[in-house]
C-alpha cells in the first residue's frame, strides 16, 4: 500500500468496465461507450480516435496502429496490424543515389500510407457492437468544439513545433506559436473527415477527396505516392509471439513491431538474480541496461516487414538469450548497440479497455515523431506520419526501404497471461524505450511484487545510444555508481515514456493504473 502522506495516486477499481489512457477526455469517452452498451473494442476505438484531437503531436488519423485483443469468454489473444505500406514507387536506391544515408524524417519519402483508419473501420465492423458512426461521434464533437490543451500535451507541443511545415503551421500553431496550457485546440477539417468516414466508411478516407488531399500535399513536395497506394491499404491479422518470465507469459505483437525485443530482454534477465537486487539500485539498472543493449542490437539486425523478418525464432530462443547473457560484465558497461541507420521515435499514445464480459483490448496508435513528418494535407489538416523514417537505406538489410513494404515499428501493445488466463493488457510508451519498458514493468510486478500503480510510478533508466538517461526518481548516489560502471549518465529533460494497464484480478475486479508522466487517468464504472 502506498504512503498516503506523499504525492502519488491510487489505482482505480471497478467491476463493469475500465479504461486507462493518457488523456481524461478519451478515458471518459471510452467509458461512455461502454455504458451505452458498446464493448471494449468499441470503447478503445472511440477513445483512440479522440486522442488524435487531444494529443495531435502524438497521434492521429494520418498514422498507424497495432492491437492485441481477446473476445468475451476466451483467453486467446488476437493480433491486428494496422500499419501502412511505403508507396509502391519508393526506392532506397534512388535515395542513396541522391547521397542520402537515412530517410529524411520531414520529407515525403518518410510518409507511409496511414493504416490506422482502415484498422478502426475493420474492427468496428468485425468486433464492435455499436457501429462506426457512434464510435466517431466523440472525436467529431471535440474536433469541432475544441479541447483545452493539457499540461503534458503543451510541453510536448512546444518541443516538436519546429517540425511543422507549410499548412501544418496554420492548423497547429497560434500566430506561429504553440498553444498555452488551457488554450482551446480545434480541428474542423478533421471533424469533416470523420463525419464522412462515419457516413461512408473506410473508402471515404482512402479514395476520393480526402485521399486526394493527402496525395496532393505529398506530390507537391516530391513524394512518389499515388492513388492506388491509398486505395489498396488494408490491415492484416497475425499470430502473437510470447515468452515466459517466472510464471508470467508476456504476449507481444509480431514483426514488423519490436515486441520480440522485450521477450528477448526478459530471457536475458532470467540469468541474473534480479529479485535479489535493490529495486532502484545501480546494480539492477546496470544489468537491465546491458540486457537492453544486446536485445536492441538483435532487433536492429532482424526485425522488419513480416515478409522480410527471417530469424524471429532465433531471436526468441532460450539459447540465444543464454549466449547474450554471458556477454554481460556485471562490473563494466559495454558500448552501446550499433547505432540505427533508421530513425527511432519518442511519441505515441496507448489505450486499454476491459469490459463487463472481460473482452480486453490493448491498442497503440502513433504518427511516429512529434507531429509526424510535419506535413499536413491542405484542406483537411491531416498530419501525415513519418513512419517510413523507420526504414534503413542499407542495401540488402531486411528493413531496407522498398515499395509496398512495412517499416520496422517501435510501437508495441502488450498483454500478460498467467496459467493460460489473460490477466493484464498494458502498454508502455516512449519510442525505443518500449521493449525495455515492457520488461521493466513485468520485472517490477514479478521480481518485487509491486502494486500495479507503484510498478508504473517507479523511476526509469534507459540507454539511448551513448547516453544513459536516469530519471530524477533515482538518487544521486545511484547516478554516481552508474557513472563509475562506465555509463554516460544524464537526467533526461523529458520523462521516460508513459504507461497504462488494467489488471483482471482473480476476484473478478478490474484494477486500472495510469502513468503520472502523462495527463491521463484510469476510469471505470
Amino acid at each position: 500500500m502506498r504512503d498516503f502522506q506523499t504525492p502519488g495516486r491510487s489505482a482505480v477499481f471497478a467491476e463493469n468496465g475500465l479504461c486507462a489512457t493518457s488523456h481524461p477526455l478519451a478515458a471518459g469517452a471510452a467509458i461512455d461507450i461502454l455504458k451505452r452498451g458498446g464493448n471494449a473494442m468499441d470503447a478503445a476505438i472511440a477513445g483512440a480516435v479522440l486522442l488524435g484531437i487531444c494529443e495531435p503531436q502524438m497521434t492521429g488519423i494520418g498514422g498507424d496502429c497495432f492491437l492485441l485483443y481477446t473476445r468475451p469468454g476466451s483467453d486467446e489473444i488476437h493480433a491486428l496490424n494496422g500499419s501502412g505500406l511505403a508507396a509502391a514507387a519508393a526506392s532506397a536506391a534512388e535515395l542513396r543515389d541522391q547521397g542520402l544515408q537515412t530517410v529524411p524524417v520531414s520529407s515525403p519519402h518518410a510518409v507511409t500510407i496511414p493504416g490506422a483508419m482502415d484498422a478502426f473501420c475493420h474492427l468496428a465492423e468485425t468486433e464492435g457492437k455499436l457501429g462506426l458512426d457512434a464510435l466517431l461521434q466523440p472525436a467529431i464533437h471535440y474536433a469541432d468544439a475544441g479541447v483545452p490543451v493539457a499540461p503534458r500535451v503543451a510541453f510536448d507541443w512546444a518541443n516538436s513545433a519546429q517540425t511543422l511545415q507549410g499548412t501544418a503551421r496554420r492548423d497547429y500553431l497560434y500566430d506561429g506559436q504553440p498553444p498555452r496550457v488551457g488554450q482551446i485546440f480545434r480541428s474542423p477539417g478533421q471533424a469533416e473527415v470523420l463525419r464522412r468516414v462515419a457516413r461512408d466508411g473506410r473508402d471515404a478516407f482512402y479514395t476520393g477527396e480526402i485521399a486526394e488531399d493527402m496525395l496532393a500535399a505529398l506530390t507537391k513536395l516530391g513524394g512518389v505516392h499515388n492513388k492506388d497506394d491509398f486505395a489498396k491499404t488494408t490491415c492484416s491479422t497475425s499470430i502473437p509471439v510470447s515468452g515466459d518470465y517466472k510464471g508470467t507469459e508476456l504476449v507481444e505483437h509480431p514483426p514488423n513491431g519490436q515486441g520480440a525485443t522485450a521477450i528477448l530482454m526478459l530471457n536475458i534477465l532470467k540469468h541474473f538474480d534480479i529479485a535479489g537486487m535493490e529495486p532502484f539500485g545501480a546494480h539492477r539498472a546496470h544489468i537491465e541496461a546491458e540486457a537492453a543493449k544486446l536485445a536492441y542490437d538483435a532487433r536492429n539486425r532482424f526485425i522488419a516487414d513480416p515478409n522480410h523478418t527471417a530469424r524471429l525464432q532465433h531471436m526468441l530462443s532460450p539459447e540465444t538469450a543464454a549466449k547474450l547473457a554471458g556477454l554481460i560484465n556485471q562490473n563494466r558497461a559495454m558500448p552501446a548497440a550499433a547505432p540505427l541507420s533508421e530513425a527511432v521515435h519518442k511519441d505515441t499514445i496507448y489505450i486499454t479497455v476491459v469490459d463487463k464480459d472481460r473482452m480486453a483490448v490493448s491498442l497503440i496508435y502513433s504518427i511516429f515523431h512529434g507531429f509526424g513528418s510535419g506535413i499536413a494535407s491542405d484542406k483537411f489538416g491531416i498530419l501525415l506520419q513519418n513512419r517510413g523514417a523507420g526504414f534503413t537505406l542499407e542495401p540488402g538489410h531486411p528493413n531496407e526501404l522498398g515499395g509496398g513494404k512495412r517499416p520496422m515499428h517501435t510501437i508495441i501493445p502488450g498483454m500478460l497471461r498467467q496459467n493460460g488466463r489473460v490477466v493484464m493488457p498494458f502498454g508502455v510508451m516512449g519510442g525505443a524505450y518500449q521493449p525495455h519498458g515492457h520488461a521493466r514493468l513485468v520485472s517490477n510486478l514479478s521480481d518485487f511484487d509491486m502494486d500495479l500503480q507503484a510498478a508504473m510510478d517507479a523511476p526509469r533508466a534507459f540507454c539511448d545510444g551513448a547516453v544513459m538517461n536516469v530519471e530524477r526518481g533515482y538518487s544521486d548516489t545511484v547516478r554516481q555508481q552508474l557513472a563509475e560502471l562506465g555509463h554516460n549518465v544524464e537526467i533526461p529533460q523529458t520523462a521516460i515514456g508513459g504507461s497504462q494497464a488494467i489488471c483482471i484480478r482473480d476476484d473478478g475486479v478490474l484494477e486500472g493504473a495510469s502513468d503520472p508522466r502523462k495527463d491521463g487517468c484510469a476510469l471505470g464504472y
